[in-house]
């Protein structure tokens, strides 16, 4: 009877041995796993948050050729409070990226509320007449204004 309680008896240990590994393995793949989903949940929570319009009229005449600026007005209409600076917006104008791009909160605030308009002025754009589209990206959030221009 002793002959076969000692082999089993290492069995049993080594076995309990091998769970405890796996179990240690397991909940620190599953606690990283958690940790990555709450960090991307965040992310997708503020581009939710995230919506702005394009409110200009494309027919309105948003392109000045006298001084080659493009005016758009865009306005808030996500649920958080976004950054009004130049930085943080993307301007793409028929497929070229921006550089000169200004903003102007149109009520005077520091902050661009929600419902709240900016004025975004992007100089040093020279367009031929006829059809032209602007690209307005914050947040992830993004809207295209097509417009016409006489020359």
């Amino acid at each position: 009877m002793a002959d076969v309680s000692a082999p089993s008896l290492i069995l049993f240990i080594a076995s309990l041995v091998i769970a405890a590994g796996v179990a240690g393995v397991l909940i620190d793949t599953v606690s990283g796993i958690s940790n990555a989903l709450d960090e991307r949940g965040g992310d997708v929570a503020d581009n939710i948050e995230t919506d702005i319009e394009i409110i200009s009229d494309g027919e309105a005449g948003v392109y000045d050729n006298g001084s080659n600026t493009l005016t758009l007005l865009v306005k808030n209409t996500g649920l958080r409070t976004l950054p009004a600076t130049g930085g943080t917006f993307d301007v793409i104008v028929d497929s070229e990226y921006q550089t000169n791009v200004s903003v102007t909160v149109v009520d005077g605030n520091a902050d661009w509320q929600p419902h709240g308009v900016v004025e975004v002025e992007i100089s040093n754009v020279s367009l031929d007449g006829g059809d032209h589209r602007a690209k307005v990206v914050i947040s992830g959030d993004e809207e295209i204004l097509r417009f016409r221009t006489n020359q």
